[in-house]
Formats: structure tokens, C-alpha cells, sequence
């Protein structure tokens, strides 16, 4: 039985290299900054507050205190835990340098949203602005 022929090994030029490590970098570049639209966005609805859901966290535990009924004793002490861990991310909030990140998605965007084939629509879908598109070099006659 013959031996299985060698895999010749693979060669990667320095040219190549350096355009692999191009395009890690400008999508790292666009993961942060969608990430951080992502963070950033509001969220629907009325904005709570830290002071709302302390008092909503006093009324619970006046009505845990008062005798509930064990049915509404479970939901309350499960609405106090969600509370308390809306109110704990709220003070471990995380600050995001957004202009730093939209000038790094601004020089990377264009090459990568040429190399990829996104178009303008699918940027503002996912909550690009336009004049940041449009610094970008990302207009919508090119999709």
C-alpha cells in the first residue's frame, strides 16, 4: 500500500498578512461601534429611574411585610429580585467612548462595507446614522 502523498505546506505572504490583519482590525472597529449603538440605544417606554424603583422595592416589601397571600407573595419577591438587579445594573453602567469608536468605524467602514458587500440600508438598519455613513465615504448610490 502506498503512502498518502505529503500536504505540501501553505505559504502566506507578507502582503497577505498584512491585509488579514487589515481587515481584523476594521472589523473589530465595526463590531465596537455596533456594540455600542447596541448599548446606547433607549429603550421603549418610560425611563425608570433609580428613585422609581426604590419606591416600587419599599411598596413590595410593605405588601410582603403586610401579610400577602402566598401567590402574591411569590410574584412580589420575584419582582423585588428583578428589581434589584435592574437597580445593580444601573450602577455598574458602563461608559462608552462613542466618539472615539465612531471615528475608528468611520475610517474602517468603507473598505469594509465594500469587501463584505453591505449596502447603506442594511448600516441604517442597524442604527448607523447617516452623516455618520455619509463621513464614512458610505453613500446610498452605492448600494
Amino acid at each position: 500500500m502506498a503512502a498518502a502523498p505529503k500536504s505540501k505546506k501553505r505559504v502566506v505572504s507578507d502582503e497577505h498578512k498584512a491585509a488579514m490583519a487589515a481587515g481584523r482590525t476594521e472589523a473589530r472597529a465595526v463590531k465596537n461601534y455596533l456594540d455600542a449603538l447596541e448599548l446606547t440605544r433607549p429603550k421603549r417606554g418610560r425611563k425608570r429611574t433609580p428613585d422609581s424603583i426604590n419606591a416600587r422595592l419599599e411598596k413590595i416589601n410593605a405588601e410582603l411585610d403586610g401579610g400577602a397571600d402566598p401567590m402574591k407573595r411569590l410574584s412580589l419577591t420575584q419582582e423585588r429580585i428583578d428589581l434589584q438587579k435592574e437597580l445593580d445594573a444601573m450602577d455598574s453602567k458602563v461608559d462608552v467612548d462613542m466618539p472615539a469608536l465612531e471615528k475608528a468605524f468611520i475610517g474602517a467602514a468603507a473598505s469594509y462595507s465594500a469587501r463584505k458587500k453591505i449596502s447603506y440600508a442594511a448600516w441604517r438598519e442597524n442604527g448607523v446614522s447617516a452623516a455618520v455613513l455619509k463621513a464614512a465615504g458610505i453613500s446610498r448610490a452605492g448600494s
